[in-house]
């Protein structure tokens, strides 16, 4: 992006709102286990033993989402390493270090075991002489700490669910899963329609007619009930995690419109001079599309990401409701959603809170993709 379409982008008011409301997202998301967390910190017993039950479940944490959870700890660890490798001033350096720390980051998520822990550190930690530092919100996202479905108060600000278990945390750890689907489904329909656009749109041809037919074939299926189909056939095998499944089906469904928008970028771009000099210099077809004609037609496409990510969390979120997305017990907006569905009125704040919390994500990456839009507009 030109640095024109840069400054219009962080000047434009759906710009700075769609930005202030992904980051109201993604650093919870990404913080998740410093605000809402069980296990202490440090503990110091009162004969001077100190532990930090905290730490192994940075690395292994005890969730059936595993590698979501680790791909968000590993991902808040490595940001905040490369913030402190900032200081140094040699980019070469900066770099390698970069490079070495990013890899000896990922050596225990690989080599800690996760470990079933159901001491009550709370308990323990009250009695006398011992010392303890917890995060703001002192649960997790699946232990049972108060009656069912009990209204917000001041030990648990955003209320319980139906098993009792915190909705603050249950949403924070929540978000990731939201964000998780969204951006990775985006990304994998990104690949793949780009991959179809770009050879069709260049090919041209029988090769363009047949293959845009079959994505025509594909567009007849109503969107949402292929989704249904899939989920609920695949969800039955027992796969193991539902979030990787998630993005899968929701990555492999969602590249059709991109595809289109992509094919049609690339016929505008196909006669023009410099596409001709390429191929009368010999280039290869490959390189010519993915070097050449690519960054030509990526900005387009860039707007129809983040519409996608929007549309993502909220595809996820509406087969979670129905039952079909991420499982119970792992957290997410549309099984918060879904509990309350029985008794919305008394149930309030399990609808009044993750509805919000859908509301922000998809209005956020809306306005970016608004205000991606309008920058990228203006001609220069």
């Amino acid at each position: 992006m030109k640095n024109g379409a840069v400054r219009r982008f962080f000047t434009s008011s759906s710009g700075v709102t769609g930005i202030a409301g992904a980051a109201l997202l993604i650093l919870p998301a990404l913080l998740a286990p410093l605000i809402a967390n069980s296990r202490p910190f440090y503990m110091m017993t009162a004969d001077g033993k100190l532990s930090f039950p905290f730490l192994r479940y940075i690395f292994a944490p005890d969730s059936p989402e595993t590698l979501t959870e680790q791909f968000f700890n590993y991902t808040a660890l490595l940001l905040a390493v490369l913030l402190i490798l900032r200081l140094i001033k040699q980019v070469k350096a900066r770099r390698i270090f970069s490079v070495i720390c990013a890899a000896a980051l990922l050596i225990p998520f690989f080599t800690v075991k996760p470990v079933l822990d159901k001491t009550d550190y709370r308990k323990l930690c009250s009695e006398k002489g011992v010392k303890s530092c917890f995060a703001p919100i002192k649960y997790g996202p699946f232990e049972a700490a108060a009656a069912p479905c009990s209204r917000p108060d001041k030990e648990h600000l955003l209320g319980c669910d139906d098993v009792g278990r915190d909705v603050a945390a249950r949403l924070i750890y929540g978000a990731r899963a939201s964000l998780a689907v969204g951006l990775f489904s985006s990304l994998i329909a990104l690949v793949i329609g780009c991959a179809v656009g770009l050879a069709a749109g260049f090919k041209r041809g029988v090769f363009d007619l047949v293959t845009m037919r079959f994505v025509e074939i594909l567009l007849c299926f109503p969107s949402f009930l292929l989704l249904l189909i899939l989920m609920s056939s695949l969800g039955d095998r027992e796969l193991g995690q539902s979030i990787p499944l998630v993005i899968a089906v929701l990555g492999l469904t969602g590249w059709i419109g991109i595809a289109f928008l992509v094919r049609g970028e690339t016929l505008k771009q196909r006669n023009l001079p410099y596409v001709e000099s390429c191929i009368v210099s010999g280039i290869p077809e490959r390189r010519i599309m993915f070097f050449h004609l690519l960054p030509n037609v990526f900005f387009p496409v860039l707007i129809a990401f983040t519409f996608g990510v929007s549309g993502a969390i909220l595809a996820e979120s509406s087969l979670s409701f129905l039952g079909f997305g991420v499982k119970s017990p792992a957290p997410s907006w549309g099984g918060l959603l879904r509990q309350a569905f029985d008794n919305p009125l008394d149930h309030w704040h399990l609808t009044v809170f993750p509805g919000a919390a859908l509301f922000i994500a998809v209005m956020s990456f809306n306005f970016i993709g608004e205000g991606l839009r309008k920058a990228l507009a203006v001609k220069e």
